[in-house]
C-alpha cells in the first residue's frame, strides 16, 4: 500500500469522525451534552440527559459517518486490490476522530456505536455477533457499560475468528476492540466496586 492514500483516507476519516451525534445536537439544542451527567460526549449520557426521543439524530451522524468512513477507504483501496483494508483503516479514523475530536477540544465520546456499525460494515456477520452480545448483557442486567465492553471485546474477537487470514484486518479490528474497552476504564472500575449507574435507554431525559 502506499503512503498518499493511508494519509489522505486517515486525515479525511479522522475529520469526518469529528461530527460527534451527541455534541452536534446539544449544541443545536444550544447546550453541550459534555456539561451534564458524566461530561461523557456519548449516546447514554446524552439520553440520561435529553431523553430518547432526541437521540434519533444522534444515532443518525454517528451510524452514517461510521458507514461513511469505510466506505470512503474502500474506495481508495480498491483499485489497489486492498479494499477490506482500506474499509478497516476508514474505521480506525473515523473511531479516532470520534473519541479524541481535535475539533472538539479531544473531548468525544466512547465509539460503542460507530464501532458496531464500523463492523457491520466490514464484515456483518462481526456486527451482529457485537449486538447480540451486547443487547443480552443489557436486558439482563441493565447495565449499557457493560454491554458495551462485552461488545467491545466481542468486536476483536469476531475480527481474529473472520480475518486471520488478514493481517490489516485484523489487526484494525483488534485495535477499535482493545481501543473501545481502555475508553470504558472508568466504567469498568465502577462495575468492579458496585458503584456503575443503570440505565433506562427508554427514559424521558432530564434536560429541555
Amino acid at each position: 500500500m502506499r503512503f498518499f492514500p493511508i494519509l489522505i483516507t486517515f486525515l479525511v476519516c479522522y475529520f469526518l469522525g469529528n461530527h460527534n451525534g451527541a455534541i452536534c445536537v446539544s449544541m443545536m439544542m444550544g447546550d453541550d451534552v459534555r456539561s451534564h451527567g458524566s461530561g461523557n460526549a456519548g449516546l447514554t449520557n446524552f439520553i440520561r440527559n435529553y431523553g430518547a426521543s432526541r437521540a434519533v439524530l444522534v444515532i443518525a451522524i454517528d451510524v452514517f459517518k461510521a458507514i461513511l468512513a469505510c466506505h470512503i477507504g474502500g474506495l481508495v483501496f480498491d483499485p489497489l486490490g486492498y479494499r477490506l483494508a482500506g474499509m478497516t483503516l476508514g474505521g480506525v479514523a473515523v473511531m479516532l476522530g470520534h473519541d479524541f475530536p481535535a475539533l472538539q477540544g479531544f473531548r468525544g465520546g466512547k465509539g460503542i456505536l460507530s464501532g458496531w456499525f464500523i463492523a457491520f460494515t466490514i464484515d456483518w456477520r462481526i456486527g451482529v455477533l457485537i449486538g447480540i452480545v451486547f443487547f443480552a448483557a443489557y436486558l439482563l442486567t441493565q447495565y449499557v457499560s457493560l454491554g458495551s465492553v462485552l461488545a467491545a471485546a466481542t468486536f476483536g474477537v469476531g475480527f481474529v475468528i473472520f480475518h486471520h487470514d488478514n493481517l490489516p484486518v485484523m489487526l484494525g479490528g483488534i485495535f477499535m476492540s482493545a481501543l473501545t474497552v481502555y475508553q470504558h476504564r472508568s466504567n469498568i472500575l465502577r462495575l468492579l466496586k458496585g458503584e456503575e449507574r443503570k440505565t433506562n435507554l427508554l427514559q424521558k431525559g432530564t434536560k429541555k
